[in-house]
């Protein structure tokens, strides 16, 4: 049975978030809120927690997940940043974005796009997230809670608590955060491509 955090919006509860780190840590997969949805997450290296992922939200091995990450030093651990590309992103963040780059070898090969070698990165403007991913000093494995049959991510931490208690080790419930998705922009190229249009402003990467 999922463990439930009541966590402020602005000021998080430093006790809780790092209770919640060292969930994440131990294997633990959370729901936790975004600046776009709640989403799924789990340490970036646990195979298992990812697999469990997987089976709440039915995906198949071709699923791309989301590296979650606290700042643009870490983005650029993980993905080869052209400079600008690094001038638009850095414009663009923190923010509902999601970025899809070339994968660097600190990626886990599961986590890559199989073909393209790529990776889907961002930097989320919530406090409650930047708080978590300081606490545990690396980016979250992440995916949008979004279930099968569904047009919409889920909204409302207590319907997910009640939905999915067996299969979360925790539910941080941090408000109502919006149930929009992200936009995605394609930066393998020197011209960024709207992959999905969400609640960022796709202005920013207009030629």
């Amino acid at each position: 049975m999922s463990q439930f955090f009541r966590v402020h919006p602005e000021n998080p509860q430093l006790r809780l978030i790092r209770q919640a780190a060292e969930i994440v840590k131990a294997g633990g997969v959370i729901a936790y809120p975004t600046d776009s949805a709640y989403a799924l997450g789990c340490h970036i290296g646990d195979k298992r927690a990812l697999e469990r992922i997987r089976q709440i939200r039915k995906l198949d091995q071709h699923h791309n997940f989301t590296l979650v990450c606290r700042d643009l030093s870490e983005l650029g651990v993980y993905a080869r940043v052209s400079n600008s590309a690094y001038r638009l992103i850095k414009a663009a963040t923190p923010g509902p974005y999601t970025f899809i780059l070339p994968a660097t070898r600190e990626v886990p090969r599961r986590l890559v796009h199989a073909k393209r070698k790529t990776i889907g990165l961002r930097v989320p403007d919530n406090p409650i997230c930047d708080a978590l991913l300081s606490a545990m000093g690396e980016p979250l494995m992440s995916s949008t809670l979004l279930l099968p049959g569904d047009d919409y991510p889920m909204t409302d931490p207590v319907e997910i608590r009640d939905l999915l208690e067996h299969q979360l080790d925790l539910v941080i419930d941090g408000g109502f955060c919006g149930m929009e998705p992200t936009t995605v922009v394609n930066m393998e190229e020197d011209i960024p491509v709207i992959s999905r249009s969400g609640r960022g402003d796709t202005e920013l990467f207009a030629a």
